[in-house]
């Protein structure tokens, strides 16, 4: 079979309000976001497993409220004093050395001035390494809501979005036997779909239930 050479192209991942599909599993994240007058001191967490949209939701309630989004290598070196908006912090549980110390700031600036901070994470505050015993206090005060793990649905949805990004077209019938049958983990979504992707362009085939099929069974080990 002939074989197509295959360019590292960046994927274009849509971040629009329109494109999150919201279901039994995050209605209550979603709603909660939309809601920032309702968070205790103005603070929430946003916890959930790898690809299951945080960055999604924080890039649109930044939108909604003229908020800053940050990633932690952003607070380093940060005026924190200077600060006049509302902020999002996308991967918080990954901040270490003195990114905490500026996200202790943080903390205490949102207080001050009335703005709210959203913090995104794949895991609950208590969990989170922080060196800092004000800050993991702090952490660990602070109102928290979480993205469970898919149902079907919701998988579907994710499946279509992540082949949508690619730019590449799939039937019906491979989302739904692909939502079927594989492991219900938005990572495994990310994962799946690049190597689906990655097969369709080198094997110049479009991405049906047949070659969902054999890419999940190679996948598992089943497969050549």
């Amino acid at each position: 079979m002939v074989r197509q050479l295959i360019l590292d192209l960046p994927v274009r991942t849509s971040l629009d309000r329109g494109d999150f599909f919201v279901s039994e599993v995050n209605h209550l994240a979603l709603s909660r976001l939309e809601m920032p007058a309702t968070w205790p001191d103005g603070k929430l967490v946003l916890v959930g497993p790898e690809g299951a949209g945080k960055t999604h939701l924080a890039h649109i309630w930044a939108e909604q409220e003229g908020a800053r989004l940050m990633q932690p290598p952003d607070l380093e070196g940060l005026d924190i004093g200077s600060l006049q908006d509302s902020v999002a912090v996308d991967d918080a549980d990954r901040i270490e050395g003195t990114a905490e110390r500026a996200l202790l700031h943080l903390h205490n600036q949102v207080a001050a001035s009335g703005h709210c901070l959203l913090l995104t994470a794949r895991r609950a505050p208590r969990h989170w390494k922080a060196g800092l015993p004000d800050l993991r206090s702090r952490m660990e005060a602070t109102d928290v809501v979480r993205i469970d793990t898919p149902d079907e649905d919701l998988l579907a949805a994710v499946l279509m979005k992540l082949f949508a990004d690619r730019q590449n077209a799939v039937t019906p019938s491979a989302i739904s036997w692909l939502a079927r049958h594989m492991e219900r983990s938005f990572a495994e979504a990310q994962r799946i779909v690049a190597a689906i992707d990655a097969r369709a362009i080198a094997e110049r085939r479009k991405v049906t239930r047949d070659l969902a099929a054999e890419v999940l069974d190679k996948h598992r080990g089943k497969g050549p």
